[in-house]
């Protein structure tokens, strides 16, 4: 039994994809792979999450970005969406994209967990966000529990972990910003 062949990608050939797709795709390795969509306790979070980053940042030289935004991880090749991502300072576009539609620099990055895509935010994604030279902080936000993981470079470029549970509350060193575990997850939806 023969195995059909994948079609491989450039970067620009990728970047020519999302421009006429109704999904995004992550791109490594010359592949390109649908992102799963979220559910709406998943949206709900990463409102709550950007709403508490927008009012940190405010009059500081740092912007928070959506899922809209690509991020391209130029150590390993990896383009995605971070369900957040937060800039500080001059937007530096990869080189690659001509329509300078994709960031190199995020300081601080947020995934909130699925069922779906857990294993791989832990494991190699976050392996991969920790080659961007700039980045100082990734928040990790459970969708089984309340709960927030801070994995954070420290002055000898370790990383290291900082979890919260109810009651408590992480900090964002990055951004100087307590974030309160009740806060990320206020609001539940009727029903759910």
């Amino acid at each position: 039994m023969s195995q059909a062949a994948r079609q491989r990608f450039t970067f620009p050939d990728y970047l020519s994809l999302e421009e006429v797709s109704a999904v995004k795709h992550e791109f490594l390795d010359g592949q390109a792979w649908a992102m799963a969509g979220g559910t709406p306790e998943h949206a709900a979070i990463c409102v709550n999450v950007s709403t508490l980053l927008s009012i940190a940042t405010r009059g500081k030289p740092c912007r928070v970005f959506s899922s809209d935004l690509r991020v391209r991880v130029k150590a390993t090749g990896l383009g995605t969406y971070p369900d957040i991502s937060v800039v500080c300072g001059v937007l530096e576009i990869d080189a690659e994209d001509a329509k300078g539609q994709t960031v190199t620099n995020p300081r601080v990055i947020v995934e909130v967990l699925s069922p779906s895509t857990e294993d791989y935010d832990r494991g190699e994604k976050l392996g991969h966000y920790k080659r961007i030279a700039s980045l100082e902080e990734v928040l990790l936000v459970a969708h089984d529990r309340r709960e927030l993981e801070v994995v954070r470079r420290e002055a000898d470029g370790s990383w290291s972990r900082h979890v919260a549970g109810v009651g408590e509350s992480v900090r964002l060193e990055a951004l100087g910003l307590e974030v309160p575990v009740e806060e990320v997850y206020r609001d539940p939806l009727a029903g759910g």
